[in-house]
Protein backbone atom coordinates (compact mmCIF):
# COMPACT_ATOMS: atom_id res chain seq x y z
CA UNK A 1 0.00 0.00 0.00
CA UNK A 2 2.68 2.07 0.81
CA UNK A 3 4.41 1.94 -2.27
CA UNK A 4 1.24 2.90 -4.59
CA UNK A 5 1.36 5.47 -2.60
CA UNK A 6 4.58 6.66 -3.18
CA UNK A 7 4.37 6.04 -6.81
CA UNK A 8 1.36 8.42 -6.64
CA UNK A 9 2.91 11.04 -4.82
CA UNK A 10 6.41 10.73 -7.45
CA UNK A 11 3.50 11.26 -9.81
CA UNK A 12 1.63 13.59 -8.04
CA UNK A 13 5.42 15.96 -8.18
CA UNK A 14 6.16 15.21 -11.36
CA UNK A 15 3.16 16.59 -12.40
CA UNK A 16 3.78 19.73 -10.61
CA UNK A 17 7.06 19.99 -12.21
CA UNK A 18 6.02 19.62 -15.54
CA UNK A 19 2.89 22.25 -14.91
CA UNK A 20 5.63 24.86 -13.88
CA UNK A 21 7.83 23.91 -16.67
CA UNK A 22 5.10 24.78 -19.07
CA UNK A 23 3.63 28.08 -17.41
CA UNK A 24 7.56 29.33 -17.60
CA UNK A 25 7.98 28.36 -21.35
CA UNK A 26 4.50 29.61 -22.53
CA UNK A 27 5.60 32.53 -24.54
CA UNK A 28 8.06 29.80 -26.46
CA UNK A 29 5.38 27.14 -27.01
CA UNK A 30 3.11 29.78 -28.41
CA UNK A 31 5.67 30.88 -30.98
CA UNK A 32 5.77 27.46 -32.60
CA UNK A 33 5.70 27.40 -36.38
CA UNK A 34 3.64 25.01 -37.99
CA UNK A 35 6.78 23.19 -38.88
CA UNK A 36 7.84 23.18 -35.49
CA UNK A 37 3.74 21.27 -34.74
CA UNK A 38 4.74 19.07 -37.88
CA UNK A 39 8.33 17.78 -36.47
CA UNK A 40 7.14 17.26 -32.79
CA UNK A 41 3.82 15.64 -34.61
CA UNK A 42 6.87 13.18 -36.38
CA UNK A 43 8.77 12.79 -33.42
CA UNK A 44 5.69 11.53 -31.11
CA UNK A 45 4.51 9.33 -33.29
CA UNK A 46 7.79 7.20 -33.83
CA UNK A 47 8.29 6.77 -30.84
CA UNK A 48 4.93 5.78 -29.76
CA UNK A 49 4.69 3.78 -32.99
CA UNK A 50 7.36 1.75 -31.55
CA UNK A 51 5.45 1.54 -27.86
CA UNK A 52 2.12 0.69 -29.68
CA UNK A 53 3.90 -2.32 -31.76
CA UNK A 54 5.62 -3.44 -28.54
CA UNK A 55 2.42 -3.69 -26.58
CA UNK A 56 0.17 -5.39 -29.55
CA UNK A 57 2.87 -8.19 -30.40
CA UNK A 58 2.93 -8.45 -26.47
CA UNK A 59 -0.97 -9.54 -26.46
CA UNK A 60 -1.19 -11.38 -30.15
CA UNK A 61 1.81 -13.92 -28.15
CA UNK A 62 -0.29 -14.49 -25.04
CA UNK A 63 -3.29 -15.78 -27.31
CA UNK A 64 -2.50 -18.07 -29.99
CA UNK A 65 -3.74 -17.74 -33.10
CA UNK A 66 -3.43 -13.96 -33.21
CA UNK A 67 -1.63 -12.56 -36.15
CA UNK A 68 -0.24 -9.19 -36.62
CA UNK A 69 0.26 -6.36 -39.17
CA UNK A 70 1.68 -2.39 -39.00
CA UNK A 71 -1.38 0.13 -39.45
CA UNK A 72 -0.11 3.20 -41.69
CA UNK A 73 -1.40 5.70 -43.91
CA UNK A 74 -4.72 7.94 -43.60
CA UNK A 75 -6.17 5.82 -40.74
CA UNK A 76 -2.62 6.50 -38.84
CA UNK A 77 0.49 4.73 -37.87
CA UNK A 78 0.50 1.81 -35.16
CA UNK A 79 -0.18 -2.12 -35.30
CA UNK A 80 -3.31 -4.15 -35.17
CA UNK A 81 -3.70 -7.95 -33.97
CA UNK A 82 -6.36 -9.95 -35.12
CA UNK A 83 -7.79 -13.68 -35.21
CA UNK A 84 -10.25 -14.98 -37.17
CA UNK A 85 -12.18 -18.46 -35.49
CA UNK A 86 -14.70 -21.05 -37.07
CA UNK A 87 -17.00 -22.62 -34.65
CA UNK A 88 -19.51 -25.34 -35.67
CA UNK A 89 -22.21 -25.33 -33.13
CA UNK A 90 -25.08 -28.63 -33.85
CA UNK A 91 -24.08 -28.41 -37.11
CA UNK A 92 -24.20 -24.31 -37.82
CA UNK A 93 -20.96 -22.48 -38.95
CA UNK A 94 -19.80 -18.92 -37.70
CA UNK A 95 -17.21 -16.78 -37.69
CA UNK A 96 -15.92 -15.12 -34.51
CA UNK A 97 -13.40 -12.05 -35.26
CA UNK A 98 -11.31 -10.35 -32.83
CA UNK A 99 -8.74 -7.59 -33.21
CA UNK A 100 -6.93 -4.98 -31.52
CA UNK A 101 -6.06 -1.75 -33.37
CA UNK A 102 -4.25 1.11 -31.67
CA UNK A 103 -2.43 3.52 -33.68
CA UNK A 104 -1.33 7.64 -34.17
CA UNK A 105 -3.07 9.43 -36.51
CA UNK A 106 -1.97 11.99 -38.92
CA UNK A 107 -1.40 15.42 -38.43
CA UNK A 108 -4.14 17.57 -39.30
CA UNK A 109 -4.92 21.40 -38.90
CA UNK A 110 -6.34 20.80 -35.49
CA UNK A 111 -2.70 20.38 -33.71
CA UNK A 112 -3.29 17.73 -31.73
CA UNK A 113 -1.55 14.50 -31.46
CA UNK A 114 -4.19 11.93 -31.23
CA UNK A 115 -4.20 8.35 -30.13
CA UNK A 116 -6.94 5.90 -30.96
CA UNK A 117 -7.19 2.55 -30.25
CA UNK A 118 -10.61 -0.21 -31.33
CA UNK A 119 -11.06 -3.53 -29.55
CA UNK A 120 -13.15 -6.26 -31.04
CA UNK A 121 -13.85 -9.62 -28.97
CA UNK A 122 -15.59 -12.61 -30.75
CA UNK A 123 -17.61 -9.75 -33.20
CA UNK A 124 -18.81 -7.43 -30.91
CA UNK A 125 -16.98 -4.00 -30.55
CA UNK A 126 -15.76 -3.63 -26.77
CA UNK A 127 -14.32 -0.46 -27.16
CA UNK A 128 -13.49 2.33 -29.49
CA UNK A 129 -11.68 5.29 -27.96
CA UNK A 130 -9.91 8.28 -28.58
CA UNK A 131 -6.93 10.81 -26.98
CA UNK A 132 -5.43 13.51 -27.81
CA UNK A 133 -3.70 16.77 -26.56
CA UNK A 134 -2.30 19.93 -28.08
CA UNK A 135 0.63 18.93 -29.84
CA UNK A 136 2.76 21.66 -27.64
CA UNK A 137 1.63 20.25 -24.46
CA UNK A 138 1.86 16.35 -25.05
CA UNK A 139 3.39 14.37 -22.62
CA UNK A 140 4.92 11.41 -24.10
CA UNK A 141 4.47 9.19 -21.11
CA UNK A 142 0.83 10.06 -20.87
CA UNK A 143 0.02 8.66 -24.15
CA UNK A 144 2.78 5.57 -23.23
CA UNK A 145 0.73 4.43 -20.24
CA UNK A 146 -2.81 4.79 -22.17
CA UNK A 147 -1.39 2.28 -24.88
CA UNK A 148 -0.07 -0.19 -21.88
CA UNK A 149 -3.72 0.06 -20.19
CA UNK A 150 -5.66 0.02 -24.13
CA UNK A 151 -3.81 -3.00 -24.67
CA UNK A 152 -4.00 -5.15 -20.82
CA UNK A 153 -7.43 -4.22 -21.22
CA UNK A 154 -8.24 -5.39 -24.23
CA UNK A 155 -6.26 -8.67 -23.08
CA UNK A 156 -8.37 -9.03 -20.03
CA UNK A 157 -11.61 -8.80 -22.44
CA UNK A 158 -10.39 -11.50 -24.73
CA UNK A 159 -9.52 -13.76 -21.84
CA UNK A 160 -12.95 -13.17 -20.60
CA UNK A 161 -14.91 -13.65 -23.37
CA UNK A 162 -13.02 -16.45 -25.24
CA UNK A 163 -13.06 -18.55 -22.27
Amino acid sequence: MSDDFESRLESAINRGRRRAEYQASEERRKELTEEDLKRLHASYRLTLSEKIEKAVHQVADHFPGFRTESVFGEEGWGEACYRDDLRLDAGKRSNLYSRLEIAIRPYSDLRVLDLKGKGTVLNREIFNRSFYAKIAEVDPDEFAQLIDTWAIEYAELYAAKSS
